[in-house]
């Protein structure tokens, strides 16, 4: 039996997942979070083989969420489902911890695929992924937002979307001046000499508009 963890903070979304995964006689749902910090508390009374998480969570990133609970639980298995499709995104959840990444797109039938591969230590990866990736010649993306870590990528994202630095940094759990600092680092790595021509490269690269 395959013990599942759904991490996601809209309950309609893991009640869908639940149906799916319950329904197979190799598959059980055991723990279901809202936030990353539930999930980690979870993980003290029940451990699971796979856990199901979305990049977009209230209390915390889901790059971070992946790390925490790695941490928290080193065995376990993270499939990432979540409604971008863009290859950056996939590449920061690979590097962060992650075993699969699916878009929301996905087909039920793909999902649960995806459970077993993952549980299995095989990784998989939605096709539209895998397509961009090999439209670019590369088994990985190889474009200027490669060049970042899974934090810089963060931080990128959520200024990217009209966060303030404080915002950032109380979802992150980090200083101001920690953000301050990776925002600079982030331009220096993308050689943006200003905050609008750090914008233009983002739009350019198309990477927050999926």
């Amino acid at each position: 039996m395959i013990t599942v963890m759904l991490l996601d903070d809209h309950a309609v979304v893991r009640a869908g997942y639940r149906r799916w995964i319950d329904d197979q006689p190799d598959l059980k749902v055991v723990a279901e979070a809202a936030t990353s910090a539930q999930a980690c508390e979870l993980l003290r009374q029940q451990p699971v083989d796979v856990a199901v998480v979305d990049l977009m969570l209230k209390d915390d990133s889901g790059l971070e969420a992946i790390r925490r609970l790695r941490s928290r639980s080193p065995g376990i298995r993270v499939l990432v489902f979540t409604m971008h499709s863009h290859e950056g995104y996939a590449l920061q959840a690979l590097r962060s911890g992650a075993m699969g990444y699916l878009t929301k797109d996905s087909s039920p039938d793909e999902m649960l695929h995806a459970l077993r591969e993952v549980a299995a230590g095989r990784r998989v990866f939605a096709a539209e992924v895998v397509q961009a990736w090999l439209a670019d010649g590369q088994a990985l993306p190889a474009g200027p937002l490669a060049r970042l870590t899974p934090r810089e990528f963060e931080v990128l994202r959520m200024a990217t979307d009209g966060l303030s630095t404080a915002a950032i940094a109380r979802a992150l759990h980090l200083s101001e001046k920690t953000i301050h600092n990776t925002m600079s680092l982030v331009r220096q790595k993308l050689g943006a000499h200003s905050d609008f021509s750090l914008m233009r490269l983002v739009t350019e690269q198309g990477l927050f508009l999926t």
